[in-house]
């Protein structure tokens, strides 16, 4: 284990555990008087903007083994949560995510993404990657105070809103579920009928650098039928806590794709999405915007 301090008075000692023993062990002697870190760009935005105060002791999870890096574990595809996202939006393994990728190019400026995690981005509870990965049926493997679980990116979120999460939880990967064709049983001609519609949109107060009003990522399939068989929708944005939209997706779900669809879901989506208002935005706004960006984007999408 390595441990630096830097200056005094109010900078933490930061340690550097090498393995999963050595964190959980660091976690238990240091009392809660920590906080994690990994591109603390985040960090460092809260305490110059004294939203957060700094902490006593810095744990950094940059010498964590297997906590970095994407690659393919049977039928997942494994992040590590220590990630960069400038790596995500590039590596070719994620081109098989499309949202997920374009999720990493909107957020913040290209040297905060050569330094930012998909981990911290996640963890803050309010990142631009998680409604994309909501609609990708993400699942987010954990070192608890208990040992290690796995869990889902929305049962995670749902702890958020109920207070059960656990501040000490450490992230250590990210796990998505390969593409499979949608029924095991249809032929290859009948496989390549099946159309897959996606798209992600984020609306901020300006074109680059700034947090979102709204985010939204839909991903769908359309069979060869021309009926829609797979859909995942979900809108987030600015403090508000990301949510899949359960209710518009079954509007959709077994029903022939048509851009007439589009203000049906626009109309569906503005009701069911749960935000918030603050100084830059009203509730309704953030509502109605959730929804008119999925309905344009799916009359787009169809008509194309």
């Amino acid at each position: 284990m390595v441990m630096s301090a830097y200056g005094s008075g109010a900078q933490p000692t930061v340690w550097q555990p090498v393995n999963l023993d050595e964190l959980q062990a660091l976690k238990s002697e240091l009392s809660g008087k920590y906080c994690f870190a990994a591109g603390a760009t985040l960090l460092r935005t809260q305490w110059e903007g004294g939203l957060v105060p700094v902490p006593e002791h810095m744990i950094s999870l940059a010498r964590i083994p297997g906590a970095s890096g994407v690659y393919v574990g049977g039928d997942e595809l494994v992040i590590g949560a220590l990630t960069r996202l400038s790596h995500c939006a590039t590596d070719v393994h994620l081109q098989q995510l499309p949202l997920l990728q374009s999720a990493m190019n909107a957020i913040a400026a290209p040297s905060i993404r050569n330094v930012a995690t998909i981990g911290g981005n996640i963890v803050s509870g309010v990142g631009d990657s998680i409604p994309a990965l909501l609609v990708y049926d993400a699942q987010l493997y954990w070192m608890t105070d208990n040992g290690m679980e796995m869990r889902s990116l929305s049962s995670w979120l749902n702890g958020g809103r109920d207070g059960s999460r656990n501040p000490n939880d450490v992230l250590i990967s990210i796990h998505i579920p390969m593409k499979h064709t949608p029924f095991p049983d249809v032929t290859s001609e009948q496989a390549s009928a099946t159309r897959e519609i996606s798209f992600y949109r984020k609306l901020g107060r300006r074109e680059t650098f700034t947090a979102s009003l709204v985010t939204i990522a839909f991903h769908g399939e359309v069979d060869a039928d021309g009926r829609w068989n797979k859909i995942a929708i979900a809108a987030g944005g600015g403090s508000g806590m990301a949510m899949r939209l359960t209710e518009s997706e079954k509007l959709l779900l077994g029903v022939e794709a048509s851009v007439m669809q589009a203000l049906s879901l626009a109309a569906s989506a503005a009701s069911e999405f749960v935000t918030y208002s603050d100084a830059f935005a009203t509730e309704q706004y953030r509502k109605q915007t959730a929804g008119n960006m999925l309905g344009a984007g799916l009359w787009e999408a169809l008509r194309s």
